[in-house]
């Protein structure tokens, strides 16, 4: 890390001891992409009545956590930053953690913002009072009570542990990839990977360099295409720093190049079949005994899960000194792995690759709306949903980033992150300007949009593809993604539309009117 990250890690801990405030006009959980860019466009609106909370120690959310080997994005710098601060300084086409967490920290800096965050401070419980019309957050640094909460705590920010037998008698050193134990030596070790996830394909060519033996541990084989990354020039460098509007539409270009997959995810996944034999290429290339290219090779259309970009994994899974293991953990015991056909293969170091928790948001248990009722508990009723990803009936002035069928399989979630930012100013504007104390959307429009929304999910690669991914719930229901383009989602989400929502006034309005 430069020093310029140094410093910055020195100023998060200094707003950590600050006290919280009382009370605030908005309440943002989370300080990643999501409580970032709210933060510096409340900023930017003079809204400046405001707290950010952070369980650790820094921005970055996701960016500051996942620090395993190999870390990196897949999808393509350029895109992979905010639209109103614009980063000439990416060193690749694809960008690495370091420098993803590293543009996060410096845009926070240079934004002016962090003295209102506070890091190290957990959300334990959120309750609206209907009587008082506020939120009353409890943490574990205090009380604190807010007319309006925003949650940014995102969809990929607590990690899911496989439920298997003996895990935890396991005796050696045993982590999630999300919670990488950089103190572990693995150096000539006997190392197992549960998982073949987005995680995974970058931690296993790393870990393939260095351990003395390497377990894969695949339950269903993934789509990897190639990973078309390459180091930017010092000429290309120079040109996107100062020949004007050359990066905007560099971003652009690379912004509609993946709206064209759209149509194969969301009308037919047949279009896809040019990618699909792009990845059995990849294979081929990477792998040469047929019988690990049959391992390997999907059952289901490219698409249906999340589509993986690597040049090294196959590679990696065709060295010697790596297996790639498809039997079915049967049990974890104190010194190995025992598969369903009776095999125990030793391990010292166990490492979970197995994603997180998405259609089950951990935050939903924390958050009680009108009447008591959890968030959780909505949702165990009728599914994961909101209004238009973004708010939920029930829950008056609550607002959540990254919310249901939001996310991508094809491009930046910080598009959608900014649109979503776009539609909660456009609420506090709407609120301040007419003197509202409560916005919360009608049950019937939440109803009406997620109909439509699922309505237009059945004919996607992701019910059509033939897989179970972890985009569906429980009830084979996609609550995790967006069906159409995001022209249309950005187009949704421009204006706050007050009419699809129940609305209270202010006391003053009330006396007034």
């Amino acid at each position: 890390m430069s020093t310029d990250t140094t410093a910055a890690t020195t100023d998060q801990d200094h707003e950590a001891a600050a006290p919280l405030p009382t009370h605030v006009r908005v309440l943002v959980v989370g300080a990643g992409f999501a409580g970032l860019g709210t933060a510096i466009k409340l900023d930017e609106d003079g809204v400046t009545d405001f707290v950010v909370l952070d369980k650790g120690h820094g921005v970055g959310g996701t960016w500051r956590d996942n620090t395993y080997p190999g870390a990196a994005c897949d999808v393509p710098s350029q895109l992979y930053s905010f639209s109103f601060a614009p980063n000439p300084d990416w060193t690749r086409s694809f960008s690495t953690q370091p420098e993803i967490h590293a543009y996060l920290e410096r845009t926070a800096r240079e934004a002016g913002v962090l003295d209102r965050f506070r890091f190290g401070v957990t959300v334990q419980d959120a309750a609206w009072d209907e009587a008082d019309r506020v939120w009353h957050v409890s943490t574990d640094a205090g009380d604190v009570t807010a007319d309006v909460m925003v949650t940014g705590s995102g969809g990929l920010s607590e990690p899911r542990l496989p439920d298997i037998e003996g895990i935890d008698s396991f005796e050696g050193e045993v982590f999630h990839s999300a919670r990488w134990d950089h103190d572990a030596d693995l150096r000539g070790k006997r190392v197992a990977v549960i998982g073949t996830g987005a995680s995974a394909i970058q931690i296993v060519p790393q870990l393939a360099r260095t351990v003395g033996h390497l377990d894969v541990y695949q339950r269903t084989a993934p789509w990897v295409v190639p990973r078309q990354d390459r180091k930017y020039s010092w000429v290309e460098r120079q040109a996107l720093r100062h020949v004007p509007g050359l990066q905007r539409l560099y971003r652009l270009g690379v912004f509609l190049a993946r709206e064209t997959y759209v149509p194969a995810f969301t009308v037919q996944p047949d279009i896809a079949k040019p990618a699909e034999l792009m990845a059995r290429a990849n294979i081929r290339k990477g792998i040469s005994d047929p019988d690990l290219q049959a391992r390997v090779t999907p059952d289901f259309k490219l698409g249906c899960k999340r589509v993986l970009i690597s040049n090294e994994y196959y590679p990696a899974l065709a060295q010697d000194h790596v297996d790639l293991v498809t039997d079915r953990i049967a049990r974890v015991t104190p010194t190995g792995i025992v598969t369903a056909d009776g095999t125990e293969r030793p391990v010292d170091v166990l490492v979970v690759a197995t994603g997180f928790h998405t259609t089950d948001q951990p935050i939903a248990h924390h958050l009680k709306g009108r009447g008591g009722r959890t968030l959780a508990d909505v949702w165990r009723e009728q599914g994961m949903t909101a209004y238009k990803g973004t708010t939920i009936a029930g829950f008056p002035n609550l607002f959540q980033l990254v919310g249901p069928n939001t996310g991508l399989g094809h491009s930046s979630m910080v598009f959608v992150i900014e649109s979503q930012i776009r539609y909660v100013r456009g609420a506090l504007a709407t609120m301040s300007e007419q003197g509202l104390a409560t916005v919360e959307p009608r049950p019937e429009v939440q109803r009406r949009w997620n109909s439509r929304l699922q309505r237009r999910m059945e004919r996607t690669v992701w019910h059509q593809g033939g897989c179970a991914s972890w985009y569906l719930d429980e009830h084979g229901r996609n609550t995790t993604l967006w069906p159409r383009s995001l022209l249309t989602l950005r187009a949704q989400l421009a204006r706050f539309d007050r009419d699809a929502y129940v609305v209270t006034t202010t006391p003053q309005e009330e006396t007034a009117a």
